[in-house]
């Protein structure tokens, strides 16, 4: 079969070549993946893998053949998939039942391949945050696919959203998807914040730390700046700061996010599209910072 595998002297280290085909456990099903959604770790950490593997977190597409415990769905069931070992970019993989999700026929299949890791990753964030009606939240880097969905489960939660973005033009669109505040960095932003979900690390989260306020919390989800961060001591107050990981068994929070896709209270932004022989033009795209959301490539 056709996959994306690690080529070390290829742009942006991934070429179109043969890989073995997947070997369902039976408590897995075959999927044929028709679309594949990028996410800055899984493209970032390309870079730890040797030559010829097949990364990948998220893809959808339709069963092939269904597990053999006879569980899950059905052969020619539309479905998105995420995690396990990766290889999700790849004509066929092998996937957990616990880690896909019947894909409802009026959501798009390309669309619904962007939900696993960025969608249920902010959604456990704010969860994993507490209550939120009422409270400030910063999202940062919430221009990106994470950053995008966190501020609208945010505001579908009843906070009061700011959204902090690297520049103006980042910033269109997100106060149609909830936020209340758009602020280029942390300019102007006042404490108390209660509440941060941090895409970007570095001296931006330092910052943030500092806008805390009492019993608040900040998970920290990715580090694009590829900075560190220094934090002062902040004496008699009490705050939480998290390294926060998705974790597995997605699928039924996948179905939810689909849940509120049909309800038309959450929308997929995919910012660039295109066919899996663009890998390298979408990857220099998303660590350009040029996609405003989610990236597609499609399985031709």
């Amino acid at each position: 079969m056709r996959a994306l595998i690690v080529d070390p002297e290829a742009p942006a280290r991934l070429r179109l070549a043969e890989a073995p085909e997947p070997e369902p456990l039976p408590g897995q099903a075959l999927v044929a993946v028709q679309h594949l959604a990028l996410n800055y770790g899984d493209l970032n950490g390309v870079r730890n893998r040797p030559a010829g593997f097949v990364p990948g977190w998220d893809a959808s597409g339709v069963v092939l053949r269904p597990a053999a415990s006879g569980e899950g769905p059905a052969e020619g069931a539309r479905v998105v998939t995420t995690m396990g070992t990766q290889g999700g970019w790849a004509e066929r993989r092998a996937v957990d039942l616990d880690e896909l999700a019947v894909v409802p026929d009026d959501i798009d299949l390309g669309e619904a391949s962007t939900l696993p890791v960025a969608g249920v990753t902010a959604l456990r964030a704010l969860r994993r945050s507490g209550a939120l009606l009422g409270r400030r939240v910063l999202v940062t880097g919430a221009s990106g696919g994470v950053g995008r969905f966190a501020v609208q489960l945010a505001a579908l939660g009843g906070a009061r959203v700011i959204a902090s973005v690297g520049s103006v033009a980042r910033g269109e669109g997100l106060r149609e998807l909830g936020a209340d505040e758009i602020v280029v960095g942390l300019e102007g932003v006042t404490a108390p914040i209660h509440v941060v979900i941090d895409n970007v690390g570095g001296p931006q989260l330092a910052a943030a730390w500092r806008l805390l306020g009492e019993n608040s919390v900040v998970q920290c989800i990715g580090t694009t700046s590829q900075q560190e961060a220094s934090f002062p001591s902040l004496v008699g107050m009490r705050r939480t700061i998290e390294a926060f990981t998705k974790g597995p068994r997605s699928g039924e929070d996948i179905e939810y996010l689909m849940w509120l896709m049909q309800a038309g209270k959450l929308q997929v932004d995919v910012g660039w599209r295109g066919s899996w022989s663009r890998i390298a033009e979408a990857a220099d795209a998303l660590f350009g910072r040029r996609v405003a959301g989610k990236a597609v490539l499609d399985v031709d």
